[in-house]
């Protein structure tokens, strides 16, 4: 099942504040939902551990993330997969890009998503929501990462 989602947020920071979090792992990791782990394996290659609860399947992906196509600081793409056991897999990518707007940084993003397994038989409606809502907690939390500096 594949899906894909758009979205933007304006963050009071410059651009070079906002490239500089998008490549923290640090920051990276206290902003994704359920993330247990996120360990550097080079300089754009992260392998990460979530938990997230997707309806009534709750499952523990391992995968890894890379970084790539850079052009900073207005954009870059980041790619994964992840492997869910028994719930299924999940793999996408998403594009990046930040633009200065109203005194700050207005940060755009494409997402492309594929589900299999499991988690592809709970239904369009469900996933899709589930995603939007991981999507919309992640760029919550970077803009309060952003926020707080």
């Amino acid at each position: 099942m594949a899906m894909t989602m758009t979205g933007e947020v304006q963050l009071q920071a410059s651009r070079q504040v906002v490239w500089a979090k998008l490549n923290d792992p640090d920051v990276l990791k206290q902003c994704i939902p359920g993330c247990e782990s996120l360990t550097m394996l080079s300089d754009h290659e992260f392998e990460a551990v979530a938990v997230n609860k997707i309806g009534p399947v709750k499952a523990r992906f391992k995968g890894k993330v890379t970084l790539s196509d850079f052009d900073p600081p207005n954009s870059y793409k980041i790619s994964g997969q992840g492997d869910g056991g028994v719930a299924g897999f999940a793999k996408g990518g998403a594009e990046v890009k930040l633009s200065d707007k109203d005194d700050g940084t207005l940060l755009t993003y494409n997402v492309e998503a594929q589900i299999g397994g499991k988690l592809a038989q709970l239904g369009q409606r469900l996933i899709n929501g589930t995603a939007k809502k991981l999507a919309d907690d992640f760029f919550a939390r970077f803009a309060e990462t952003v926020k707080a500096g």
